[in-house]
């Protein structure tokens, strides 16, 4: 029965993609044709006389119209009127032979009158692309030439790092002759994981394509030889490194041009498409740029539609590529601003066109007078130097291009910058001195940069003045957490479980609160940990906020700020009656915390976003106890994940997550301990009111890391709480022994001072005890717990330059209330580790006995 069930399900499966793709084919089919001429008009070029209008000779056609009369041997073959559109009947995958594997490309053929959407709805829904953040389009020449290597390389190098660290489509003719080839090169030379993110798409005429009657078929897979053996000048094979294919038909053969006018509508059409963010807004449209290298006279032409279009395309020129490109260059460099050259610059330009295009003089005037329109807006177009002083890579340029060509704010610069994930150019070309930024502008970018994974953006932000105090307020926190439509499924497991308590929206969309966000750290953390998002406090001003919002009464002052989410039926239901009887205050704090750092580390580790949760390590105060937290945020997320079967892979990688925080926290005590041993142990010991007032002691007992409890540092500070008051370095053991059999020796013990004594960690019952007395002195229980939220707030803090002194070999002096506290949060760390030792103890004994 098992097999007949496994038998059916394979069925049903290869039924279903026989399905799918029956409905593509006859998508394809149905919005996608070709042209055949049918109908022989005679050519009226004398020396293609024998031959119709559209290339082919008489008898490839299927009817005939012959001149009857002298009149109409002067017919002009048309498209529109001498050729038939029918449905495609070629498009499928090609397979490029005479490699060690056969590379793949899709192919399509298409009318020359194919509508733009059709197209992209082509590469986006059925070949399953994604819309590109920059549209690069290279034009030049058409037959083979050879480069300098040094350009060469240089090229190729730049123009795959363009398309490669911005996500863009490249856009060439398709064949492999020309500019084309060197682009096809340039993909050839790079490993195979490159090639396969770079979307390249040639749009080459089917009619120069050399055995394209081998590529006739729907839906099929063809072997296709990149080899030309028939030596025609009018035809050429694909190249073999493109991995999508446009084969524009106009109904001619051996002739170039059918696909010039569908390229230049795509690349328009594509270019009006706006980017969607992460966060699902819409944002700007993709840039489009022309790189130029060589070409003749109708590259020229091409570039001076670019500059003339609306809006207008910034061009690259390669200068020392020859022909187009150096005339370009030459042009752009010595004509003047009002538009004139100098004459004897001008006979010189002029005779280097007769001699590179074979033209007489009055052809080159006109083509002088092309080449001076191209340059009338010279800020369009950026020529590439090689070798020039303070000259910069292919790449810079393309990019530079872009950004100085659309005349865009800096807002809208940075966005690009951001999308394309290239920080040297923000950092070169956008904050530049004096520059002048609109109010929010930054914080948005921030906001992007996080979103977006953007670490590198997020530490220039910092550096340029964002401050994240101001930035971070609850409605942008909780914005993060429900940025990210596709979220990891360890964390949306962890949400369905271990938040619980509080239903999660069922409106279609995971929107999570922060206080849902609160009980699954709290689950995850263990013990006695409680998150800030629970405490009271935390959840007045939440509610509150949230109070305003419903009402339209909000002061929200971030630029940021989304709708939080409704508070859910049934979550708090005693805090949520005691704030019905609330006031709403006239202004809510809306900033999450005083250190909003410790707020994106979390948010990160639970988003295993390691880098970025590194950099906000890197950033703000109590680094160790960062360190430790995430450490053991990873361990818990790490359990969880082997308990789920469909996580294989995720538990190994949270598991190395944690190994690099574990490091990183041993290294920063081994530091720390080196410089100042005495203000290492406070460290220790120091109660953290921001991370429910543990110690790093305890956390990283919580967080299992062994090397850092079995560090010198932390076993003398165990050790100076074993042996309490008492001043002992040798032979303690003998000298309590002694102590005991003969009691009079006990006074020729030595004990601390006083003073060392009150800087002493309290053990446990000592701990019990003042609690006790402490709460004998309060009015009753319950104002107790009510203040126990504002005492966290308003206790004792850290100084901020604890750990600098450590560094500058300083101590950190303490008051008595902080030592008390001091010794409150080490007798519940000691506590935490006797039991975990004893544990272990009794384990080993088990085993032995077995």
């Amino acid at each position: 029965m098992a097999v007949n069930r496994f038998g059916e399900e394979q069925e049903d499966l290869m039924s279903l993609s026989n399905d799918k793709m029956v409905v593509q084919r006859s998508w394809i089919e149905r919005n996608f044709s070709k042209r055949d001429c049918v109908h022989y008009i005679p050519s009226v070029s004398v020396r293609d006389r024998h031959r119709c209008g559209c290339g082919r000779a008489k008898e490839k056609h299927l009817k005939s119209t012959f001149p009857s009369s002298p009149d109409l041997t002067e017919i002009k073959w048309m498209v529109t009127r001498h050729t038939d559109e029918m449905p495609t009947d070629a498009f499928g995958t090609l397979e490029f032979q005479g490699g060690p594997h056969p590379t793949k490309a899709q192919y399509v053929r298409l009318s020359h009158d194919t509508q733009s959407d059709l197209i992209v709805q082509l590469l986006l829904k059925h070949w399953n692309l994604e819309l590109p953040k920059l549209l690069i389009s290279v034009h030049g020449g058409i037959q083979n030439f050879e480069l300098q290597p040094k350009l060469k390389r240089v090229f190729r190098k730049g123009l795959l790092k363009a398309a490669n660290t911005t996500g863009a489509w490249i856009i060439t003719g398709g064949t492999n002759t020309g500019v084309m080839r060197h682009v096809g090169d340039a993909l050839g030379e790079r490993s195979t994981k490159i090639k396969n993110t770079i979307v390249t798409i040639g749009i080459a005429p089917w009619g120069v394509v050399e055995n394209r009657e081998d590529l006739l078929g729907k839906e099929v897979v063809k072997s296709y030889h990149t080899i030309s053996h028939s030596g025609k000048t009018n035809y050429a094979v694909l190249n073999n490194y493109h991995s999508y294919y446009l084969l524009v038909d106009n109904g001619t053969v051996g002739r170039y041009g059918a696909e010039i006018q569908l390229r230049k509508r795509l690349e328009k059409y594509i270019s009006q498409q706006k980017i969607s963010t992460k966060c699902n807004a819409k944002g700007h449209g993709v840039p489009l740029v022309c790189v130029v290298l060589e070409g003749g006279v109708n590259t020229i032409r091409t570039v001076l539609e670019y500059v003339t279009d609306d809006p207008p395309v910034p061009v690259v020129v390669c200068d020392g590529s020859g022909r187009a490109a150096d005339l370009l260059a030459f042009t752009h460099k010595y004509a003047q601003d009002d538009g004139t050259m100098p004459d004897r610059l001008k006979e010189q330009l002029i005779i280097t066109i007769e001699k590179t295009f074979q033209y007489n003089t009055e052809h080159a005037n006109k083509l002088f007078l092309e080449l001076m329109l191209c340059v009338k807006k010279k800020e369009l177009i950026t020529v590439f130097r090689m070798g020039e002083e303070g000259s910069q890579d292919i790449d810079l340029a393309i990019l530079t291009a872009l950004l100085t060509g659309q005349n865009a704010s800096p807002s809208e610069q940075l966005s690009l910058a951001l999308t394309w994930d290239r920080v040297d150019i923000a950092k070169s070309h956008i904050f530049v001195y004096g520059q002048e930024w609109p109010e929010g502008s930054l914080e948005q970018a921030m906001m992007d940069a996080l979103i977006q994974d953007r670490v590198d953006f997020v530490k220039l932000l910092l550096q340029n003045g964002v401050s994240m105090k101001k930035f971070l307020t609850i409605q942008t926190l909780e914005e993060l957490y429900n940025s990210n439509k596709e979220l990891s499924s360890t964390f949306h497991y962890l949400m369905k479980d271990k938040g619980g308590k509080s239903k999660v929206p069922q409106s279609g969309e995971n929107k999570y609160t922060l206080i849902q966000i609160g009980e699954v750290i709290d689950s995850l953390m263990g013990g006695a940990y409680r998150s800030n998002y629970n405490r009271k406090k935390f959840k007045t001003r939440y509610y509150q906020l949230t109070r305003k919002k419903g009402s339209s009464c909000s002061t929200a002052t971030s630029p940021v700020v989304t709708p939080l989410v409704t508070p859910v039926q049934g979550t708090a239901t005693g805090l949520s009656h005691m704030m019905s009887s609330v006031p709403v205050p006239a202004v809510v704090e809306q900033h999450v915390s005083n250190y909003p750092f410790h707020e994106l580390l979390v948010w990160a580790v639970l988003m295993k976003r390691q880098n970025m949760a590194m950099c906000m390590w890197q950033h703000g105060e109590e680094a160790m106890a960062k360190a430790l937290v995430a450490c053991c945020l990873y361990r818990a997320m790490a359990h969880e994940a082997a308990q789920d079967d469909l996580e294989v892979d995720v538990c190994d990688e949270l598991k190395k997550y944690a190994l690099e925080f574990q490091t990183v926290s041993f290294e920063l005590l081994e530091q720390c301990y080196k410089q100042d041993d005495y203000s290492t142990q406070q460290l220790l010991t120091y109660e953290l009111a921001n991370w429910s007032r543990q110690t790093c002691l305890s956390l990283a007992i919580a967080a299992c890391h062994r090397e850092f409890v079995a560090h010198t540092c932390c076993q003398m500070l165990l050790t100076d709480m074993w042996m309490g008051g008492l001043r002992m370095r040798k032979s303690s053991a003998l000298k309590v022994i002694f102590g005991i059999l003969f009691p009079p020796s006990i006074l020729m013990l030595e004990f601390k001072s006083q003073e060392e004594l009150k800087c002493m960690p309290q053990t446990l019952e000592e701990h019990i005890q003042n609690t006790d007395a402490s709460m004998m002195d309060t009015a009753s229980e319950s104002s107790l717990m009510f203040d126990y939220d504002e005492e966290e707030q308003a206790g004792m803090t850290m100084p901020n330059n604890v750990e600098a002194n450590i560094t500058c070999n300083s101590t950190t002096q303490l008051d008595s209330s902080k030592l008390g506290n001091l010794r409150r949060a080490t007798s519940f760390a000691s506590e935490l580790f006797n039991m975990a030792r004893k544990k272990k103890k009794s384990i080993k004994a088990g085993r032995e006995d077995l």
